[in-house]
């Protein structure tokens, strides 16, 4: 059995590097569009966002002052079964909320009482899986900021629809966003079952690596579709005009 203080540890250090240290795969997509870029006002905005970048590294600090909500995926060994996990969590994001610190971003939506440490009902989000015969814990945390979480939108398709239809809706939806969600972005698409499940999938999309296509050959060409057709609508970096708006799609589907 791992102790709770060891798994806490690990959490507070896990929720540090997420909010502080870019995944290297969007900072290298982000080097890259910077050579790719036309516009000037474009250029400097992706300059100024890979600056911030290396500062946050270096000084350990939060890359955005948007810390964002935060999401855990676990997949819980049945050789290590904690039952008080997810309350373990909880705690270590109280913890990392002061240590770091982040932002306090968990708000009544009703009264707007602050919780001041990130914690409420049902936050931080807390997704678990059992993984058969495995002695270890996995734990992946997403902090998704407003900016990006406002954006979000769910469409019912009708069949008839097709794929046509996806590629209409997600334009539609990227265009009507213009620089709210501070492109260039990501963007993570949930496609079949349930209205929550599709909502899931889209967030847990965000996790595949940049470039790292869906397993499905059809779903891989609408990603590189969409990716292209998005950096055509010239909305540009912070939504100031240019070529580049969208660093990766990634789509899972579910039926």
């Amino acid at each position: 059995m791992i102790s709770e203080k060891t798994i806490t540890e690990a959490i507070v250090e896990l929720l540090r590097r997420a909010e502080t240290d870019l995944p290297r795969d969007v900072e290298v997509a982000l080097k890259r569009a910077y050579t790719k870029e036309k516009s000037e006002l474009g250029k400097i905005q992706l300059r100024e966002i890979l600056k911030n970048i290396k500062l946050a590294r270096k000084n350990s600090i939060p890359i955005c002052q948007d810390t964002g909500i935060i999401n855990f995926y676990v997949g819980l060994g049945t050789g290590v079964i904690n039952d008080n996990i997810e309350d373990i969590l909880v705690n270590a994001t109280k913890l990392a909320t002061e240590k770091i610190p982040l932002r306090p971003n968990a708000v009544d939506p009703l009264t707007r009482k602050n919780s001041n440490d990130n914690t409420g009902i049902g936050i931080p989000n807390i997704e678990l899986k059992i993984l058969r015969d495995r002695d270890y814990i996995e734990i992946t945390a997403l902090p998704k900021g407003a900016g990006s979480e406002n954006m979000c939108k769910l469409r019912m398709l009708k069949p008839s629809d097709g794929m046509e239809g996806i590629k209409k809706f997600v334009l539609e939806s990227v265009a009507e966003a213009r620089g709210n969600p501070c492109p260039p972005v990501i963007i993570g698409i949930g496609i079949g079952g349930s209205s929550d499940l599709a909502t899931r999938l889209a967030k847990r999309a965000l996790l595949r690596k940049i470039g790292e296509g869906n397993g499905d050959k059809e779903i891989a060409e609408l990603e590189r579709e969409l990716e292209r057709d998005i950096n055509r609508l010239g909305i540009g970096p912070m939504g100031l005009g240019g070529v580049v708006t969208c660093l990766g799609v990634n789509i899972e589907t579910s039926y």
